[in-house]
């Protein structure tokens, strides 16, 4: 199965553009291979989309390319279990479903947010913003003193200990 659906059709994607993380660029693409097997049905596929995210270092905008391939495996939902058990790695990439219908859009939308960087970089080089007068030092140079040692501990500079 192959599709291209708005990123409209996603409420965790939409939520995301609301709150200002991201904002998508294009539709996400969809190719999907699902299979049965045995007592599961086992859904391979990939998602690829284009976001706009603004860089943790410089604040620049810059776009980036999601593409994420994953494997699910599906079974028919049964009671719930009162004891503990230990998962399995197969448990893990695990779900279930009820009825006629899988709705894959939960597992689709898991699959962007993962692939968006927590703290994005424009580059691996970005210098950042100064911290003193928020000059983008990747574009110029700013004149401030900067000087050696953490900024948290200046306030402790003048501090005089008598024993």
């Amino acid at each position: 199965m192959e599709a291209e659906e708005p990123v409209n059709d996603y409420p965790d994607l939409l939520a995301m553009t609301g709150t200002g993380e991201c904002e998508f660029l294009s539709p996400l693409r969809l190719d999907f291979t699902v299979a049965r097997e045995f007592d599961h049905i086992r859904a391979s596929g990939k998602v690829e989309t284009a976001v706009r995210v603004s860089c943790a270092r410089c604040l620049t905008e810059f776009d980036i390319e999601i593409a994420s391939s994953f494997t699910i495996f599906y079974t028919k939902s049964a009671e719930p279990l009162d004891e503990e058990v230990e998962l399995a790695e197969e448990d893990l990439i695990s779900k279930s479903y009820q009825g006629e219908e899988i709705d894959f859009s939960t597992e689709v939308a898991e699959q962007v947010i993962m692939e968006i960087p927590f703290k994005p970089i424009c580059r691996d080089d970005c210098k950042g913003l100064c911290s003193s007068c928020g000059a983008n030092l990747n574009d110029t140079a700013c004149g401030c003193v900067t000087s050696e040692g953490s900024f948290k501990f200046n306030a402790l500079k003048g501090i005089k200990i008598d024993k």
